[in-house]
Order: structure tokens, then sequence, then C-alpha cells
């Protein structure tokens, strides 16, 4: 595959994704498309936007003749489609936002494939990132499959539900050539901090407090976004057609304990006395139809394609703190909204 279409490329994972491709692939033409919603930020690629293999356009999935033309002009060989509406407090507040991005733009690219690519399918493949919250809630064992059955609890989840199966059905009625993934909770450097662990980092340096639903008691498994990356990588190069593959961390946390460790991580790095962030926690109010726990079962993944999570949640978070000290501006931009002006100032408006 020579022209590769990223969506969604200059948020969190996207840029991540972007920058690999970019920097592993010199033969492949990059094509990220995104909007530029609250979350997309072009800052998180400038080290890799001067390369002759990499090319920025603003164009909403929503926009049926927009995606048409990127499709047309760039001559569309592969999609790896990261582009959604994807915090769930933001779904609960407006849901239709999530229907809009995640289920009709995900039709419309769908749409532009098939009139691209007409039925010679060879050497193309759309590649569908979704989540691990559309298989519902567990309790306190278990783990979701690729074969667990969906039950989305979230605005947000229910819409990349709708989507995935959206993917399915174009693959069994137009043979269209698809994948799909579903993730873990993902961390790491450029995460927008509305997050849990960028929020809280945040907060610490400005001894804020620190909000935490209910009893900090949900439990997720956390994936570094250079992992993340990397599978997205093998599972485009690699994946059967057709197949799911759950991506995961082995990495199970409870909130509450998540956010001690970052306290003290904090407090080390800063110089303070220890204990110090740890009285900025706050309980707040849970979140309505707050799921319990995820936990992914990654074994497909790594039995049949090779892939296995290499950085430990130790050294990610090391990675992500540090980040995150080091790049003060990035987040002030982010807070204050001046990120908003990089692409202005780099594209005219256009």
């Amino acid at each position: 595959m020579q022209n590769i279409l990223i969506t969604g490329g200059a948020g969190f994972i996207g840029s991540h994704v972007v920058r690999r491709f970019v920097n592993s692939y010199p033969n492949y033409n990059i094509i990220n498309m995104d909007c530029l919603t609250y979350a997309g930020n072009l800052e998180n690629l400038k080290d890799v936007e001067g390369k002759p293999n990499y090319r920025f356009v603003k164009v909403d999935i929503r926009d049926e003749e927009g995606v048409a033309k990127v499709f047309a002009d760039y001559s569309i060989d592969g999609v790896i489609h990261l582009a959604a509406e994807s915090h769930v407090d933001r779904s609960i507040t407006n849901p239709m936002d999530f229907i809009k991005t995640n289920i009709e733009g995900t039709v419309v690219l769908l749409n532009a494939a098939r009139k691209q690519w007409g039925s010679n399918f060879e050497g193309k493949l759309f590649y569908h990132i979704s989540t691990d919250e559309v298989y519902g809630s567990l309790g306190d064992e278990g783990l979701f499959t690729e074969t667990t059955p969906y039950d989305p609890r979230s605005p947000y989840s229910a819409s990349k539900a709708s989507s995935d199966f959206l993917v399915r059905a174009y693959n069994h009625t137009y043979k269209l050539p698809i994948v799909i993934s579903n993730c873990s909770n993902n961390y790491g450097p450029n995460q927008f901090p509305e997050k849990l662990i960028p929020l809280v980092i945040s907060n610490i340096q400005q001894l804020k407090p620190l909000p935490i639903y209910g009893k900090g008691l949900n439990v997720r498994d956390w994936l570094y976004v250079e992992d993340h990356a990397q599978a997205i990588d093998t599972i485009f190069h690699n994946g059967v057609i057709g197949e799911t593959y759950n991506i995961g961390g082995e990495n199970e946390w409870k909130n509450i304990d998540l956010v001690k460790l970052l306290c003290k991580i904090m407090d080390s790095k800063l110089g303070r006395e220890a204990g110090t962030s740890e009285k900025l926690i706050t309980f707040v109010t849970d979140r309505a139809g707050h799921d319990l726990r995820y936990a992914i079962d990654s074994s497909k993944i790594a039995r049949e394609l090779g892939w296995k999570p290499t950085v430990t949640f130790e050294q990610g978070l090391e990675k992500t703190v540090d980040w995150y000290l080091d790049n003060k501006s990035w987040v002030n931009d982010i807070l204050s909204g001046e990120y908003a002006n990089y692409y202005q100032q780099q594209y005219g408006g256009r």
C-alpha cells in the first residue's frame, strides 16, 4: 500500500500512529485528515510536518464531498480510522455529536472507500479502531474477548458499537476488506487534559483538587499509547481481513490507586513533601451509568500476530509525567485555547 489515510491524526492516539507510519515507512504517503476539534492539535506533529511523505488535510469525516475528494485526490489505498468523539462525560452531556461523528462519519468513510475502490479490493484495507467500552461492564472477574457480546452503557460506547457493526456489515454485504481493533484505556504524551492521568498531573502542579468519581473503585486496563501504535501497525500489515483484535495493556488499576501512585510520583518529581498531593484528592458525585470494570484479553493478537505490550506501567507513567512536566507550554496552550492558533499560523486558515 502506498497512500494511507489516517483519520483523526492530530489527536492523541492518532498523532502517535501518524508519527510511527511517517517515520517507519518512507515509501508510504501518509495523509492525516482531521477537522481539528478541541482535541485535535497539529503541534502534536511538528516533528514530522516537514517530511516529504506527510500531508495534512483539514476535513470533517461527516463531510461527504470533502471526504470523497480526499480519496480521489490522493488515490487512497488504506484507511486507519481513528477520528471519533471519545470522552464519555461529553457524550452524556451532548450525545448527538457522538452520533453524527462516530456513526455517520464512519459511514461517510465507508462509502468513500467503496466508491474509490470499486470492486477491486486488491491491496486495499479499511481499518477501524474502536474501544473496549462496547462490551459493557465486568464484575470483579473475567476479561473481554473478541467474542464477548456487545453491551454498551453510555452514548459514547453505543455510538462506537454502532460504528463497529456498520464496518462489519460493509464487509459482509459489500465484501469491503476490513479489520477492527478494540483497545483499553490509553495514556501517554499529548493526551488532552480532560482525561484522568493528564488531568491529575496538571491539577497537582497547580495544587488544585483531584476530582475522583464515587469512591474511586472503578477499574481500568491501561495501555501505553506507543504500544497501541505498534499494535495498530502490526494489525494493519498482518491482520486477517474480517477479523477483530483486542488490544490491552494487561495492567488493571482502580482509579483511586492509580491517582495515589501519580501523587507519589509527582511529589517526588516536584520536590514536595510526601503526601502533599494526596491531600488534594476530592471525591465527587459518580458519573451517570459508570461502568465498574474493563479488562482486555489480548491473547489473540499475541498468539496470531506476535504483539504484546512492551512498556511497563511504571515506565509508562514515568515517561508520561516527565513529558507533561517538560512540555508545560503545550498544556498551557491547551488550557488557554492558544493551541488553536497553531493551525492558523501554519496554514493560514485553509
